[in-house]
């Protein structure tokens, strides 16, 4: 029995969060009827993302990929991927999907971006051992304003840095949805009769999150257990009225997208897809995420550009031609090139460079990928010039353990001077020997004179800045006030 999707669908009133993006020549927004009509000879010429599996984005497909290569050459598609707001930023685990989609906008699509408000108050049991604990509708609104300003930020850089005119004016069109805004005015008996009773325990029973989670001594609350039925309801609620008919997520998420396929198609009678991307890992083998401890964030207030191209370039080489592949838009051809490179000399990561210059230039943009080669060259090669143009933000991020202080510069004031205005080194003679001994260095130069004057220029930098160190890695911070 079909069901009335008028009856299922709760109308779109009093959405929380609800922005829509399309990419057009000179304009941020536009309508989406012309961005989809200048794109749909573009999707026709062939063009398919599928051949990305090369570049090992797309690790599977459902429930076959012949049908949906056809699909995808026929016109213009939409897809959608979702992002439960469970912290207040996406991390490096969740910028694989993101670029999976903007393949999808590259080759004409539609995509949707959805942000699962409703169900991050319910939580995923997918990857997990234990259930999240309880949070606020607050902080699940705060958490989802961040999200979208990190995924905001990732489209925005793609077109400004990664795409030409040209290429930029055939960008398929992006929104930005928010779940909460047809889950607000259902109610539970409802939404169990209409929805609830299509869904299988025996199913549902069998995925594999639901089965690992009740082997545990924790078990699994009925929370967690009915997460997928929601999941399965949102990529229903698109199809219906966004004609959305694929889904893109991680590997984690299989037994969710199966519950979506599995309802629209008893449901509708269509025939939807999944396209799953592999889960990011660290050198260990661990899933990257907030859940495993070892999140490096998207959003630049919880981790710099700086400590993210740092990330990509400690890559190791094991690493490193897969990431290439995944995290850059780089032709395979020219991947090839900079590896055959690289294998001459890999002292020089020479690949890891160019991946990590990639990679933090879509997340935070050219600004934030100049400020990231700032850092490096301050910090690992000892370079005034780059110590010069830093702003306090990026020498506080660049040495966030040092303590930072303002100091009024007076006439005469000499090393000693500045060693004891910043709490560096002891009181009396113990201090004085400390740098006697040659254990002070200020901005990169080692100083061995407590009576020596501050020479602008070279203790004190042109933007007003001393950097101290002591001994190898205790440093201090000093800004001169005139």
């Amino acid at each position: 029995m079909l069901l009335d999707a008028a009856k299922m669908a709760a109308p779109m009133v009093r959405s929380r969060q609800l922005l829509t993006l399309f990419w057009t020549p000179g304009s941020f927004l536009s309508a989406p009827g012309t961005a989809a009509l200048r794109v749909r000879n573009r999707c026709k010429s062939g063009r398919n993302v599928l051949q990305l599996h090369q570049r090992g984005i797309f690790k599977d497909i459902f429930p076959e990929a012949g049908v949906l290569h056809q699909l995808l050459e026929s016109g213009p598609q939409t897809l959608y991927c979702g992002f439960d707001p469970t912290a207040d930023s996406l991390h490096v685990g969740n910028l694989l999907a993101l670029i999976g989609l903007l393949h999808f906008q590259r080759s004409g699509h539609r995509v949707l971006v959805l942000l699962g408000e409703a169900t991050a108050r319910l939580g995923d049991p997918s990857g997990r051992s234990s259930e999240r604990g309880a949070v606020s509708a607050g902080t699940v609104q705060e958490n989802a304003r961040g999200i979208q300003e990190a995924i905001l930020s990732v489209f925005q850089n793609h077109r400004a840095c990664f795409c030409s005119d040209a290429e930029a004016a055939n960008l398929g069109p992006v929104s930005i949805l928010n779940n909460w805004s047809w889950y607000q005015d259902k109610e539970v008996v409802g939404f169990l009769d209409t929805v609830g009773r299509h869904f299988r325990m025996g199913t549902m029973l069998s995925r594999h999150s639901v089965q690992s989670r009740l082997k545990s001594a924790e078990g699994m609350s009925l929370t967690e257990f009915t997460y997928q039925m929601f999941q399965a309801y949102d990529f229903y609620y698109l199809n219906q009225h966004h004609d959305c008919r694929i889904q893109l997520g991680g590997t984690d998420q299989l037994g969710n997208m199966m519950s979506g396929y599995e309802f629209i198609h008893k449901v509708t009678g269509q025939n939807v897809y999944g396209i799953l991307v592999p889960l990011v890992t660290s050198s260990s083998g661990d899933k990257l995420g907030k859940s495993a401890g070892n999140a490096i964030w998207l959003n630049r207030n919880k981790t710099s550009p700086f400590e993210l191209y740092q990330y990509f370039v400690r890559q190791p080489d094991s690493n490193i031609e897969r990431y290439l592949k995944l995290f850059t838009f780089i032709p395979l051809p020219e991947i090839e090139s900079i590896m055959v490179h690289h294998r001459k000399d890999p002292g020089k990561r020479i690949a890891q460079k160019r991946l990590a210059a990639e990679a933090t230039k879509l997340v935070h943009g050219k600004e934030g990928l100049e400020s990231a080669k700032r850092c490096t060259s301050a910090l690992y090669h000892s370079s005034m010039d780059s110590l010069e143009t830093m702003t306090d933000e990026e020498l506080q991020v660049l040495f966030k353990e040092a303590p930072f202080s303002e100091n009024l510069l007076e006439p005469g004031t000499t090393v000693l001077d500045l060693c004891r205005k910043a709490n560096a080194i002891p009181d009396g003679p113990t201090g004085y020997q400390v740098i006697t001994d040659g254990g002070i260095w200020i901005n990169h130069i080692q100083v061995t004179k407590p009576e020596q004057v501050l020479v602008l220029g070279q203790h004190i930098l042109t933007n007003g800045l001393s950097l101290l160190r002591v001994g190898k890695k205790n440093y201090h911070i000093v800004k001169w006030l005139s």
